[in-house]
């Protein structure tokens, strides 16, 4: 099978989110199911810059300004550059300029990627064309509806939703420059309440619609986390797919990372008491026996960060520390460093992100909080799974599929994995640490916990399976 993925960033070239990671690692996985696939990213400075052997296929024009697809190849990843100097050429990140600002022609900077990837998908690449298209989030969701209404036979395409909350939605004034046919405007494409919505486009005409877990494909049926769009998925739910993300299990193994102090395995767990110790000489913290927690995270509303402040005071007075590492909102920021104050030896703040810094947290805390409001998918817990770090979670999205609850029934079967909470409050969160306190305080459980987890499959491996059989059915079905 030969696939187009379509991404406006692809990790290790460029990366902002999660987006990246998905749009960087599936290819590699999916080549062991015998799916061949080349990415198309645009040329950013920094892609241009990291891909030196970049040579010239093909030539297009894109909504009035000139382009070349340029071919790749980059740590594993097959690569098809959207090399347009007008839209891309910018020294600011993929879609800020310096003042962090949208560009105000994002529309127009993602319209032409989707529609050089429908021109692939027609034909137009000299020497391949794919069997199957797949686009990443708003930024590539006009794809298929390039597709759908250019005057060429259809591949089936797919569109992955990795945060519905971000939708590419748009003045009706852009539309007449978007090179579509007059009745694309309308409630059934890309129509919005009067505006243009890229994604909106790219649920109602792509061939099958995938987020990154079955919860949250549940989810967002709901007006609680649809965004407005919950009417047009509920409209198409019946080729709704929820497919968890992986993580690179080579980069992300206990036994193995360079960057810890220690490694260690889930024979022998309790090596990480070595990186305990690391983690609070870092941060300047008491060394003792109580429960170390962490929270590695941006610092915003939406992943819940309010509510760990208001539940520090509880960790200390549970005989616990707290160290966190993240940035975000600035009161959330000011209120973790007075926690910090307030708390000397019991809690460290840093404000930022370390990667070396983040892989020795996950090996050496006991716990890592994470109170997401909503969580589409999540990293971060998978990343704790497979290194003992017990994941304290709030029950939704990912978090929800990915974590099994230590209640009596998984305890007793001894497949508990972490701690889960549903009433997202401050509340919640600290009948949630004072479980797993609890849970703590049994060393036969606790272990027992982390080994479970450790043994979890969160590699791609299961999940590039997945993708591979929705492939192979949807192009059977085109046939």
């Amino acid at each position: 099978m030969k696939v187009l993925s379509v991404a406006s960033e692809v990790y290790p070239l460029i990366k902002t989110g999660g987006l990246a990671d998905v749009a960087g690692a599936l290819p590699i996985t999916l080549n062991k199911f015998g799916v061949t696939t080349r990415t198309l990213i645009p040329g950013y400075p920094a892609v241009k810059a990291a891909v030196t052997d970049a040579v010239k296929i093909a030539e297009m024009e894109l909504l009035g300004e000139h382009a070349d697809i340029l071919e790749a190849h980059h740590e594993g990843l097959d690569l098809l550059i959207l090399d347009a100097p007008a839209y891309y050429d910018r020294p600011a990140g993929p879609y800020l300029d310096s003042t962090g600002k949208d560009f105000a022609d994002n529309w127009k900077r993602f319209a032409a990627l989707s529609l050089a990837a429908a021109e692939i998908a027609a034909g137009k690449l000299p020497g391949w064309t794919p069997d199957l298209l797949h686009a990443h989030d708003w930024q590539a969701a006009m794809a298929p509806v390039y597709m759908r209404y250019a005057e060429t036979p259809e591949i089936p395409s797919i569109l992955t939703i990795h945060n519905i909350a971000f939708q590419g939605q748009f003045g009706a004034n852009i539309f007449s420059q978007l090179g579509l046919p007059a009745h694309a405007f309308s409630t059934e494409s890309i129509e919005y309440y009067n505006d243009v919505s890229f994604l909106k486009g790219g649920v109602q005409t792509a061939t099958a619609i995938t987020t990154v877990s079955p919860s949250y494909a549940e989810e967002i049926l709901t007006p609680e986390f649809g965004m407005g769009l919950e009417g047009v998925i509920r409209s198409r739910a019946h080729v709704m797919h929820g497919i968890v993300n992986g993580i690179d299990a080579e980069v992300w193994d206990p036994a193995s990372d360079h960057l810890i102090n220690h490694n260690y395995s889930s024979a022998n767990p309790k090596l990480r008491t070595l990186n305990k110790a690391a983690v609070a000489n870092h941060f300047r913290i008491d060394q003792d026996s109580g429960p170390l927690f962490c929270v590695i995270s941006r610092l915003t509303w939406q992943k819940g960060i309010d509510l760990v402040s208001e539940v520090v005071d509880d960790i200390v007075a549970m005989g616990g520390r707290l160290v966190v590492l993240g940035a975000g909102e600035i009161s959330l920021e000011g209120a973790l460093l007075a926690a910090a104050s307030r708390h000397p030896g019991r809690v460290g703040v840093a404000i930022g992100y370390n990667e070396p810094l983040s892989h020795l947290m996950q090996a050496g805390c006991d716990a890592i909080i994470i109170p997401s409001r909503f969580e589409p998918c999540g990293l971060t817990q998978l990343y704790a799974l497979r290194y003992g770090c017990i994941p304290v979670v709030a029950r939704n999205g990912g978090l929800n599929d990915t974590v099994i609850d230590a209640n009596h029934a998984a305890i007793a079967a001894k497949v508990a994995t972490g701690v889960q909470f549903s009433s997202i409050t401050a509340d919640g969160l600290r009948h949630a640490i004072r479980r797993t306190v609890r849970f703590y305080r049994e060393p036969k459980l606790w272990t027992q916990m982390q080994k479970q987890g450790m043994k979890s499959d969160v590699s791609w491996e299961k999940s590039a399976g997945l993708y591979a059989d929705l492939y192979a059915q949807l192009i059977s079905k085109g046939q």
